[in-house]
């Protein structure tokens, strides 16, 4: 049996001098025998958690219980135990060895467990034929396909039976006939005293899951325009947010700021009266890359990425991406006031751009 229970897990690390918080207050239940899709684009934290999870990377804050184990309280040889009986990993490369066998890559880690080496050739055999590779025991990696290769690697995840199973993105690099296969493996081997937890970002897994967990946020195409009124030194939204908004600043000033390490705070830019910020996160569905903060009393517009795309041209929105210079933040001022759906409210209001994320737009003459 495997119910796996996550409260407020924070994974932080530093990149390129950047502090950078791929998971930050996550909270995740999952029942017996279900099927769990982490769904997200490329560095969402999809990975991070599965290591989480596994027991190989410890988290910055939070717990991770897996029936009455707490995870990230295990070291030492508790640990080593946690990692090789309760939790079998499908590595998104495979990690087959390529010198052996599929049948001798299936008894590695029950040979490291310490059973003997007949036994665990008869007991490999019998999972390969579990996967549907009977006739494919004798072979090498570079004998099989990607799907059968992937079977292999789920094969030997599975060689202790373990109560809990990650995949890291089991379908990546197969094609759509090898995916199929895939999908309707993991769908059979979840099940009562099996839980099963797939990182992916194909959304052709969806009808497969009891339960998804999107980890890349979610924009709001049509968010409800609005004007924030921000106090001195107010965050108008932090750096790891999600957010729905793009802003331009009617009056006052916004200063634009990144966590870097050992707790020192850059400051990227000062963002004053016609120009806007903020639209890279909306528009593509990222996190804030900075925190947005009042340099004194300030007045921001909030328009929803629809209509900020519609207030420019293409070659104005390609500028804007690139951070090329000929963009006209005057001309998006003009579309914002324009707009008769805007509507006003405090910051301290109910919120019109719910865990903002910011994206910051340099500074142009």
């Amino acid at each position: 049996m495997a119910r796996v229970s996550i409260r407020d897990l924070v994974v932080e690390y530093v990149s390129g001098g950047y502090v950078v918080r791929p998971i930050d207050g996550l909270d995740v239940d999952t029942d017996d025998g279900e099927l769990v899709l982490l769904l997200g684009a490329s560095g969402c934290g999809k990975t991070t958690l599965l290591s989480a999870l596994a027991g190989i990377l410890h988290p910055t804050a939070g717990t991770i219980i897996v029936d009455d184990t707490d995870v990230i309280g295990l070291s030492g040889n508790v640990l080593t135990e946690y990692r090789r009986h309760q939790v079998g990993v499908v590595f998104q490369a495979f990690n087959l060895i390529p010198s052996l066998t599929a049948a001798e890559n299936v008894a590695v880690p029950l040979l490291a467990s310490g059973m003997h080496r007949r036994a665990a050739l008869d007991r490999s055999r019998t999972l390969l034929g579990q996967v549907d590779l009977a006739d494919r025991v004798a072979h090498r990696p570079r004998d099989l396909s990607g799907g059968q290769q992937q079977r292999v690697a789920i094969a030997r995840a599975l060689a202790l039976e373990p109560p809990l199973l990650l995949a890291d993105e089991p379908t990546a690099h197969l094609d759509y006939i090898q995916v199929e296969g895939v999908i309707r493996l993991l769908r059979r081997l979840a099940g009562e005293g099996r839980t099963i937890i797939v990182a992916t970002h194909d959304d052709r897994l969806l009808p497969l899951a009891d339960q998804v967990v999107e980890l890349s946020p979610r924009t709001r195409e049509h968010a409800e325009p609005a004007v924030v009124t921000l106090h001195d030194g107010e965050t108008l939204f932090r750096q790891g947010d999600t957010g729905d908004l793009v802003y331009v600043v009617d009056d006052g000033e916004i200063e634009l700021t990144r966590e870097r390490e050992h707790d020192v705070v850059e400051v990227v830019a000062h963002v004053v009266a016609g120009q806007y910020f903020g639209e890279l996160a909306p528009t593509f569905g990222l996190r804030r890359s900075a925190t947005a903060r009042a340099v004194g009393p300030t007045t921001v517009q909030g328009s929803s990425p629809t209509e900020f795309r519609s207030s420019l041209g293409r070659r104005e929105l390609n500028d804007l991406i690139a951070a090329h210079p000929s963009a006209d933040r005057a001309r998006v001022r003009a579309a914002a006031r324009s707009s008769d759906a805007v509507t006003t409210r405090t910051s301290n209001g109910s919120p019109t751009h719910p865990g903002s994320v910011h994206m910051r737009r340099p500074s142009r003459k």
